[in-house]
């Protein structure tokens, strides 16, 4: 069973940045592929990014090119770099141990998410 602890939300101007945190414990981390889903107030969650144990990416389209998913194993976390924020950003945002490298499926419980506030 994979425990994961999320951070870094929070509020920010639209055009800024953060950087979430996800802290995994538990199994071996480096397995496993990872990702960062979403749920904006009032709707469903939705799939954010996610990287393989090889480390290759993958982002929903709306997404791509202001944020970044990392990972690192000898700290058993992954982390998503946000920029560009726009308001259609927040949401609370959750980390999940994914189906496959090449299945985003999430596969657990979830955790607490952290919430991000884009908002001027």
């Amino acid at each position: 069973q994979v425990q994961l602890v999320e951070s870094g939300g929070g509020l920010v101007h639209p055009g800024g940045s953060l950087r979430l945190s996800c802290a995994a414990s538990g199994t071996h981390f480096s397995l496993l592929a990872m990702g960062w889903y979403r749920q904006p107030p009032g709707k469903q969650r939705e799939f954010v990014a996610a990287i393989s144990s090889h480390s290759t990416t993958n982002y929903v389209d709306s997404v791509k090119g202001r944020f970044t998913i990392s990972r690192d194993n000898a700290k058993q976390s992954v982390y998503l770099q946000m920029d560009s924020l726009k308001p259609e950003d927040t949401a609370v945002y959750y980390c999940a141990h994914l189906a496959g490298d090449y299945d985003p499926s999430p596969q657990g419980s979830w955790g607490q998410g952290t919430q991000v506030t884009v908002s001027s």
